[in-house]
């Protein structure tokens, strides 16, 4: 009989729990199927000498694959009350049950097996040596065969909700229109896609990152893997994007998922022991469902960026015709940036308004150059004229249905009104001034002060400071002036990176 194999199993063995209130049972058992194996795997036995410890037993280890059950132990009916409380109440449907008596008649053997969903009912003066082994060989088979039905069972269920996660997370990803924003959605869901708890996910290390022709670009991490960049995952993020392949190094997985823009996008999730089949598949299924939207992402966001070079070249042109400094609106934009995002605004309208404000001074375009490049104090006839470029600046943008171009036009129109309602054109007042604008008019005092002009030389920080403070709340919002300030060290950075 091949189950009499002597060989050393090499995998776990089948645990059998013995329940009988005779210590010699519990011997001869043991002795008995010392070298049983099924599927190269031998037996391992838990005891139990009553129908109280045996729901203990049973309670506390979940991988019982045949209880043999003396129905005669403390009570006439304690085996059958364990064999009931096993299938109703633990609601354990997969241990195999062989009970057993040494006193035939206690219980009608059809009603115990139909009930019960008992493998077997034997009298102990039934199983000899042979029956013993034929009727373990039995109950084991049918464990083997119950779970494996089981087992598909629930890698289908697991297939399924997978599916719907894959579902769930595209409707969340696919409603982000920036670039940044579905990056970092994408990489979050793909963390709840392979259902990572909080602790894992913090000491989770991961980065969603797009290749080009040599270079890699971070869009997206959670954790710090970006300062982990070296020579080794380079050589695995080459590894993947040459033979096109996902790859599991050691703790690092390197997902290839190529798209149809020529590029490919490579997800790095580190501090992963092993990624499941079905997990897997399930990845690979989510992100080339995202791959279309991936590429429509990257072709707006390319003509985002061409819309904002445009506008930076534009406000350039327009900068240089009052002889101001080059980088200008370089410095503007990034000072607008830095305040709007110290305030707290979404990412996407802090984008918007740095891409608008190098337009702040669009319509001096029509300014007279003999009132613009007047070196001397203007008459007031001149003031007039100068004082409409506001005006003449909303009406060149105004009527855009583009982000960018509609908060120009606000910006243009009003970044010289004041905080106190002593601007132009329209002498809106307070909170009434749009926040862009508010904004702006801070950047361009600063800029203006810390930069050498025709009429004056650059002033040193504190003295933009002091300045700073006596015009909040007259000229310029408190409120945006109180942060640059606590963010000078931001501010004085981008003049040094911007230098005239």
């Amino acid at each position: 009989m091949s189950f009499l194999s002597s060989a050393a199993p090499k995998l776990a063995p089948w645990k059998v729990l013995l329940v009988d209130d005779e210590p010699d049972i519990h011997d001869i058992t043991k002795l008995t199927l010392s070298r049983f194996r099924l599927d190269g795997r031998a037996l391992t036995f838990v005891h139990a000498y009553s129908g109280a410890e045996a729901k203990e037993v049973l309670a506390r280890e979940k991988d019982i694959a045949l209880v043999f059950l003396d129905v005669v132990m403390e009570n006439e009916d304690s085996g059958l009350e364990v064999a009931r409380w096993m299938r109703q109440d633990l609601d354990n449907q997969f241990t195999r049950i062989v009970l057993r008596t040494g006193q035939p008649g206690q219980a009608p053997e059809e009603r115990v097996i139909v009930d019960y969903d008992i493998n077997d009912y034997k009298e102990k003066t039934e199983l000899d040596r042979t029956k013993l082994f034929t009727t373990t060989f039995a109950a084991l088979r049918a464990y083997r065969d119950i779970m494996k039905v089981e087992d598909a069972r629930r890698a289908q269920q697991t297939y399924r909700e997978g599916l719907e996660r894959v579902i769930a997370a595209s409707t969340h990803i696919f409603q982000q229109r920036n670039l940044k924003d579905f990056a970092n959605g994408l990489l979050q869901q793909v963390v709840a896609l392979l259902r990572l708890d909080q602790s894992m996910l913090l000491r989770l290390k991961g980065a969603s990152v797009i290749t080009g022709e040599s270079q890699y670009e971070v869009l997206a991490q959670i954790g710090d893997l970006a300062g982990e960049i070296g020579p080794e995952l380079v050589a695995q993020l080459d590894d993947a994007r040459h033979n096109r392949i996902s790859r599991l190094h050691g703790d690092t997985y390197v997902g290839y998922f190529p798209n149809s823009s020529g590029k490919a996008s490579l997800l790095v999730l580190k501090g992963v022991d092993e990624i499941a089949e079905i997990d897997a598949q399930l990845l690979e299924v989510f992100c080339s469902g995202v791959a279309i939207a991936f590429d429509n992402i990257l072709l707006n966001q390319e003509i985002t960026d061409t819309q904002a070079e445009l506008i930076l070249r534009l406000g350039d042109v327009v900068e240089s015709r009052s002889h101001e400094a080059g980088n200008h609106v370089r410095r503007m934009s990034q000072v607008c940036y830095m305040l709007a995002q110290a305030d707290g605004m979404p990412e996407e309208e802090v984008a918007t308004l740095m891409h608008a404000a190098p337009m702040h001074d669009v319509g001096k375009i029509a300014t007279p150059d003999a009132v613009l490049l007047k070196p001397g104090k203007l008459t007031e006839e001149e003031w007039e004229i100068m004082k409409q470029h506001p005006t003449v600046g909303l009406q060149i943008l105004d009527g855009s249905q583009r982000p960018i171009l509609k908060a120009a036009a606000v910006i243009a129109h009003q970044h010289h009104e004041k905080y106190d309602g002593s601007g132009y054109p329209q002498g809106l007042k307070g909170e009434a001034i749009h926040p862009y604008a508010r904004i702006v008019a801070v950047a361009d005092v600063f800029d203006a002060l810390s930069h050498k002009r025709c009429y004056k030389d650059a002033w040193p920080a504190a003295k933009v400071t002091e300045h700073l403070r006596e015009v909040a709340g007259h000229h310029l919002d408190p409120h945006y002036v109180d942060l640059l300030i606590r963010n000078m060290d931001k501010a004085l950075a981008i003049n040094e990176q911007w230098p005239d």
